[in-house]
């Protein structure tokens, strides 16, 4: 099936949302129950971490660690936003760079001016943008020393909807700037999945936010999918994707070709697919990837292959290069739940 569908539906009684694109499964969002990404705390610095230039912190939701805390002293308060997910036993992982994100506009604390994404091109789109933000500040102004950028999906919204969210997101922003507490507590709870999804699945599709959504269009058989370790790759190639304590490996296999040219075409197969495979699983930290049989020559294919599509993705992901015997290492950032943990 063609185009893009939204599925907004449950599993497990968590909240969730399928992008099935062009009939396969691109990208998938389980609520847990961890903190959010995005979640703004009030926090209470406690303890300095020598060394390390870091704090723990305490919040609502147990301890936090903040790097950077140059001029913080134990029992200080401070707004700090979650940035990702805890490794099991270890603290919440924030920063004091706080953002106010929302599907047109982002509210900048202490970064000034008004910007445009730089993937509008078009000027009068721009232009259009820009005006419909100001007309936002007659009725919300930004708050002191704050910055908006326009994101790109202003590109294809009305001056109405995005002069809405920028009066939105300039009230948020002045009304948790303004905070005088001292005691730690959850200022703004971070977006749930089926927020996210309309947040950041920005292109044109059908959306189905009604219950049973993800039978309908096929999103639970290829979620089930995901439960196994084997992944099927065209050609008959496949891979097997085994996450440990201490790293994600990533096994490329050629499977029955035993053609000269098999190692390469079941490399390239794996590097195309690896992105959305880690995407879907949740998965970061460090990846190994034992390529199936791989010469150097071919080296630099497979990197420029992966690193288009890590450009793609969202979260930060960094090939940092091969060892001795030939395995591929990846370095990728943790800002999502593993899904073996949500999937019950």
């Amino acid at each position: 099936m063609k185009g893009l569908t939204v599925a907004l539906d449950e599993i497990g009684g968590r909240e969730a949302a399928a992008l099935i694109r062009d009939g396969l499964l691109d990208d998938l969002l389980i609520d847990s129950d961890a903190p959010r990404p995005g979640t703004i705390y009030r926090g209470i610095a406690e303890r300095p971490v020598k060394g390390q230039g870091g704090m723990f912190l305490r919040t609502p939701d147990g301890s936090a660690f903040l790097r950077q805390v140059k001029g913080l002293v134990p029992g200080q308060a401070l707004l700090v936003q979650v940035t990702g997910f805890a490794e099991p036993g270890k603290a919440i992982p924030v920063t004091q760079n706080v953002l106010f994100k929302s599907r047109y506009a982002i509210v900048t604390p202490g970064k000034p001016g008004v910007n445009v994404s730089r993937a509008i091109k078009d000027d009068a789109a721009r232009d259009a943008a820009m005006e419909a933000a100001h007309d936002g500040f007659a009725e919300a102004e930004l708050p002191e020393g704050a910055g908006l950028i326009l994101r790109s999906s202003c590109a294809e919204a009305s001056q109405d909807e995005i002069t809405e969210d920028v009066i939105a997101m300039c009230q948020l922003a002045a009304h948790v700037l303004a905070d005088e507490g001292r005691e730690a507590e959850t200022l703004v709870e971070g977006d749930g999945p089926h927020a996210l999804a309309w947040r950041e699945w920005v292109e044109a599709a059908e959306v189905d936010p009604d219950p049973g959504s993800f039978a309908r269009h096929g999103a639970d058989e290829m979620i089930d999918d995901l439960r196994g370790a084997h992944v099927r790759l065209p050609g008959g190639y496949s891979m097997i994707i085994e996450p440990t304590s201490a790293l994600v490996a990533v096994d490329v296999n050629t499977g029955g070709d035993t053609s000269p040219a098999a190692g390469l075409k079941a490399n390239l197969a794996a590097m195309r697919d690896l992105p959305r495979q880690m995407r879907l699983r949740g998965l970061g930290g460090q990846i190994i990837v034992d390529p199936a049989p791989c010469p150097k020559k071919d080296r630099k294919q497979l990197e420029g292959l992966l690193r288009a599509g890590f450009k793609k993705e969202a979260t930060e992901s960094v090939l940092t290069g091969w060892t001795t015997l030939g395995l591929m290492e990846i370095q990728r950032k943790r800002d999502r739940q593993p899904l073996k943990g949500l999937l019950k």
